[in-house]
């Protein structure tokens, strides 16, 4: 664990009365250290907050600027958390024993810093309660940022365990994840989609509001395909399908699979993914076994690269499982946007990505299984190079008028503000 910035504590927390815009010891915790949540905490320190923005440093995911720069405001520091041992994410009991060892790690160092709020998010339920625990006995509210909600994927991964394991599981669960959800001073969801499901939970707070996720479009800007990171890796003359960021349960790699294997003999187009963890792996093995040449994997890259990496495509791959239905958002599809490239979309006609890429025109979208549509649609698009020009004119018109942080930000000052109130 390095610490970047060193922000005393004050000696005694009445010392810090509270500030509409500044003045607050705000703790930001992503769990996943992606690029938004990073951008939000600069935001608050620059707003007059002291800031100490957290994530968990052995998880795989793609990264957001993990280190200060000379622009960033004085009051904002960034910091990982580790336990010293490797994640085993689809082992449910060892990722539980995980999860909640790295939540007492994360207690100890959010009470050293000693801040007036907390906002956590994208974190696992075990460390989200042994988090809410020790906040609870310091007095100092937590906002509980809902990026997802960890039972459904866990549904899955137990689907095949005998039905009293199963059933025993879930219920620890979902006790830990709504339970610590309604004792929390406040939420942020991501989708209005969540609200029924956390409704029928007991999950209502006057402290709430609805964010949708997005990209810091600025940082993530369209670039030309021949740029020095496509010339590297030998694609600015190809014709480029691009699924970049996680490849996890809810994320069908079969349909790149099937990608590589429709232009397998097209030696000007390439398949690319860039990510680690189970969906790689699995491509991995399909590429040794069948020799496809054309689908190039590669790890996450550096931050500093993601335009260039997202400019490499001609259209970039949005995956989702139906399962995960309306209570997940695959959060790549913001910086899709800001890349302007079109999207293909396989995933569930409920979900909030899915509306957005349709309702802005910004690609095709079928529905998770369809296999064939699937095919179909990535042919249309890669015949059509004047629908690939429109898609990617309306998306970045979207995000250039959306992804605002000046807007976004604001929002989270109130539920902060209204948490801090509560305590008070």
């Amino acid at each position: 664990m390095t610490l970047l910035l060193d922000i005393p504590a004050p000696a005694t927390r009445s010392a810090m009365p509270p500030v509409r815009h500044g003045g607050r010891r705000i703790l930001v915790h992503d769990y996943a250290g992606h690029i938004f949540p990073l951008q939000l905490s600069r935001w608050l320190a620059a707003e007059g907050n002291q800031v100490l923005h957290l994530y968990a440093s052995e998880s795989e995911a793609p990264r957001g600027r993990l280190m200060r720069s000379a622009d960033d405001p004085p009051g904002f520091a960034v910091e990982g958390v580790g336990i010293g041992r490797r994640l085993d994410k689809y082992v449910l009991h060892r990722r539980w024993l995980h999860d909640h060892a790295y939540g007492g790690h994360l207690a100890e160092r959010i009470a050293a810093f000693r801040p007036d709020v907390v906002l956590s998010g994208n974190t696992p339920p075990a460390t989200q309660a042994r988090l809410l625990k020790r906040l609870k006995r310091d007095g100092v509210p937590l906002v509980y940022w809902v990026q997802d909600i960890f039972t459904i994927g866990a549904e899955e991964i137990l689907k095949r365990k005998p039905k009293p394991l199963r059933w025993a599981a879930l219920r620890l669960l979902e006790r830990t994840e709504f339970g610590t959800m309604r004792q929390s001073a406040g939420l942020v969801v991501i989708s209005p989609d969540f609200l029924p499901t956390l409704s029928t939970r007991g999950v209502n707070h006057p402290h709430s509001t609805v964010v949708e996720n997005w990209a810091p479009y600025g940082e993530i800007t369209p670039r030309p395909k021949d740029n020095a990171w496509s010339r590297a890796h030998g694609l600015n003359d190809r014709f480029v399908f691009l699924c970049s960021g996680t490849l996890g349960m809810k994320h069908n790699p079969a349909h790149l699979a099937n990608l590589a294997r429709a232009w397998r003999d097209d030696p000007r187009v390439r398949v690319v993914v860039v990510s680690e963890g189970l969906g790689r792996r699995w491509l991995e093995d399909v590429k040794a076994a069948e020799g496809l040449d054309n689908l190039v994997l590669l790890d996450f890259q550096p931050v500093g690269q993601l335009s260039d990496v997202l400019a490499s495509a001609d259209v970039q791959v949005l995956l989702l499982e139906s399962y995960a239905g309306a209570l997940s958002v695959p959060s790549k599809v913001y910086s899709y946007f800001c890349a302007g490239r079109p999207i293909l979309g396989a995933l569930p006609a409920a979900n909030l990505a899915r509306r957005l890429v349709e309702r802005e025109r910004a690609g095709l979208c079928v529905d998770a299984g369809d296999d064939m549509g699937f095919l179909a649609a990535a042919r249309r698009l890669h015949a059509d190079s004047a629908l690939r020009m429109s898609c990617a004119d309306r998306q970045v018109g979207y995000a250039h008028r959306t992804f605002d942080i000046d807007r976004i930000g604001p929002r989270f000052l109130d539920v902060l503000d209204g948490a801090c109130a509560g305590y008070q």
